[in-house]
């Protein structure tokens, strides 16, 4: 007896580019406290936002427990104005590692001591400990709260009353002890911003991730952000900085100028080694993905004697 059969069809040669989003100023205006995350970090990690594992894992060869809570700590600068404090991002600091590791050391016994833990791995950049007694801090990263009023986006409480004030005193006490280090001292001769405080955020576990599909279909990571080196790892999928124009079929790419890639991804669908690009943008906080293919690269224009005009980013970005 013969069975009749449909062939299974292709799957279409497909990249995936992600663009940064940001948060919607009508949503916080409407409420009473910040959503946790920007729009792409819930879309990467789910509504937890477990950050500090993710990174951890990205960051350092050891073998994260997934069950584990973890925080993390960044040594940041709060700007002074005339009536609040503003958050300065990593990359307006300069931090080095050497500084970094000398802030550490200098309150290493104050947040052990409050942590009731060990620092389980440092960089320039990024500290880890299990978060402790902090576990159930409701906190921002600073990629979301730089630029920003910080009485909006310090920590709060969310199931226990009184870790956010917990906070707040360990905060202050190294405030002070890193207000008369030497650190301070020769980072003002240099006319550099001072490190004058402490940031939490990223709280969870490994086992909070919700990994989107999009990802989930990947063969492999594209961009320079230490969340999608976590990524990569909790997913046995390889990770590259740069991108690799013979590797885009079923690549996942989140990029700091997606503008520059968007020509070598056109051309790949205009020559046929693409037969989709997939672009995953937040406009007004929501997720939007839209599909690219060669067909509908070209501007629609009445002139039909004309040679077609490819669409640039900018009309990409703004359809």
């Amino acid at each position: 007896m013969t069975v009749n059969s449909t062939p299974s069809r292709a799957l279409p040669r497909r990249f995936t580019l992600m663009l940064s989003g940001e948060d919607a100023l009508d949503e916080l205006e409407t409420r009473d406290s910040p959503q946790q995350g920007l729009p792409h970090e819930r879309f990467l990690l789910g509504e937890k936002v477990p950050l500090a594992p993710v990174l951890l894992l990205g960051q350092s060869n050891l073998a994260v427990n997934p069950n584990e809570i973890i925080a993390c700590l960044q040594p940041v600068h709060l700007h002074a104005t005339r009536d609040h404090l503003i958050l300065m991002g990593q990359s307006q600091i300069d931090l080095t590692e050497k500084e970094s590791s000398e802030l550490l050391n200098a309150a290493l016994p104050f947040i052990e001591e409050d942590f009731q833990s060990v620092v389980l791995f440092q960089n320039q950049h990024y500290w880890f400990i299990p978060a402790g007694p902090f576990a159930s801090l409701e906190s921002y990263s600073v990629d979301q709260a730089h630029g920003r009023n910080i009485d909006w986006w310090m920590p709060r409480d969310s199931k226990e009353e009184g870790i956010a004030k917990r906070w707040r005193k360990l905060q202050n006490e190294i405030q002070m002890l890193w207000h008369i280090g030497s650190v301070n001292e020769e980072r003002a001769e240099r006319r550099m911003p001072s490190i004058n405080s402490l940031w939490i955020s990223g709280i969870g576990k490994l086992n909070d991730v919700q990994v989107p599909t999009p990802l989930k279909q990947s063969q492999r990571l594209f961009g320079p952000h230490p969340m999608l080196a976590g990524l990569a790892k909790l997913l046995s999928l390889p990770h590259e900085i740069t991108l690799d124009e013979k590797n885009l079929v079923g690549a996942f790419a989140w990029l700091e100028q997606p503008q520059l890639a968007w020509p070598q991804l056109s051309a790949a669908l205009l020559d046929k080694q693409l037969d989709e690009v997939v672009i995953i943008d937040f406009p007004k906080g929501k997720v939007r993905e839209r599909t690219f293919t060669a067909k509908n690269l070209s501007k629609k224009s009445w002139a039909f004697w004309k040679k077609a005009e490819l669409l640039t980013w900018k009309e990409i970005t703004q359809l």
